[in-house]
């Protein structure tokens, strides 16, 4: 199956960001959010990020205009029956999620596929609450869609091979480069990369190193663009903190324990840029 048309449950950050790359790529859009204001601030920013697009000649004025035609803005899910893809790019709330999927499990129709952009959210679970758990997958796009080239494809126990040789090939359409990763909390990006967020608060922890010569160690000697401890200010330390209670919980293994310092700055409420202080001030 060709995927001509997309839907996208949510406008926010990674909504509209993947609206951005589908609508670019020449794929059609329906992006639903609960209100109006959602949607037109998600199509706003799809047009300020196209702007920028045109300012450093990757695109052309014709170029914004017709990604734009491409994409319906709409707060009724009735609008996503013409699709034959359906994406759910909610906030990362279990309970949210599985209120959303079976609304749409209950108005599609039975050949459309559904894809959540969960980071962390058990695909196979997920997909049990529906009744196409062969035609439902993990789409992890990151943050910002339009540049970050990763797509990681997670197939729960249930998902068909047609389901993930249909989305791996939208994938690629999009300009995108899917990696497929079996159910797994974390799946690959984040199972390796908040360890290493943690064990860098270790390291700091211990008075191995500062803050910032942690970071430089980082970048300098791993070629990481950004240092783990700024990542982490970026990423929110309340999430990492999150994600590793998670990992925790659902591996049952010591080494996924959270260090004690990355705690004790969540309790201060210092949670990074979004508070104004996290390991640095902004």
């Amino acid at each position: 199956m060709t995927i001509q048309t997309v839907g996208i449950v949510g406008a926010g950050t990674m909504g509209n960001g993947i609206a951005q790359a589908c609508a670019v790529s020449g794929v059609s859009v329906v992006m639903v959010d609960i209100s109006e204001a959602a949607v037109q601030k998600g199509l706003a920013t799809v047009a300020g990020s196209l702007d920028r697009l045109i300012k450093k000649e990757k695109i052309t004025e014709a170029d914004k205009a017709a990604a734009l035609a491409r994409i319906k803005t709409s707060t009724s899910y009735d609008d996503l029956k013409s699709a034959q893809l359906v994406i759910e790019a909610a906030t990362e709330n279990y309970e949210l999620k599985l209120k959303i999927l079976k609304q749409l499990d209950a108005l599609l129709g039975k050949d459309v596929i559904v894809a959540t952009n969960t980071s962390s959210i058990s695909i196979t679970q997920l997909a049990a609450a529906t009744n196409r758990a062969d035609r439902f997958i993990g789409m992890h796009f990151f943050n910002p869609v339009p540049m970050m080239a990763l797509v990681e494809i997670i197939v729960g126990l249930q998902t068909s091979e047609e389901t993930h040789a249909t989305v791996k090939a939208l994938s690629e359409r999009l300009g995108k480069t899917p990696i497929t990763v079996k159910n797994a909390p974390g799946f690959v990006v984040n199972r390796i990369l908040v360890p290493m967020i943690n064990e860098a608060f270790f390291v700091l922890a211990e008075g191995l190193a500062s803050a910032e010569d942690i970071d430089a160690g980082m970048k300098l000697g791993c070629n990481q663009p950004i240092g783990p401890l700024a990542l982490a200010d970026m990423i929110g330390l309340d999430v990492c903190l999150a994600v590793m209670e998670v990992y925790l919980k659902e591996f049952g293994d010591s080494k996924y324990r959270a260090c004690p310092l990355l705690k004790e700055m969540v309790a201060a409420g210092r949670l990074g840029r979004k508070t104004g202080r996290g390991v640095y001030s902004y």
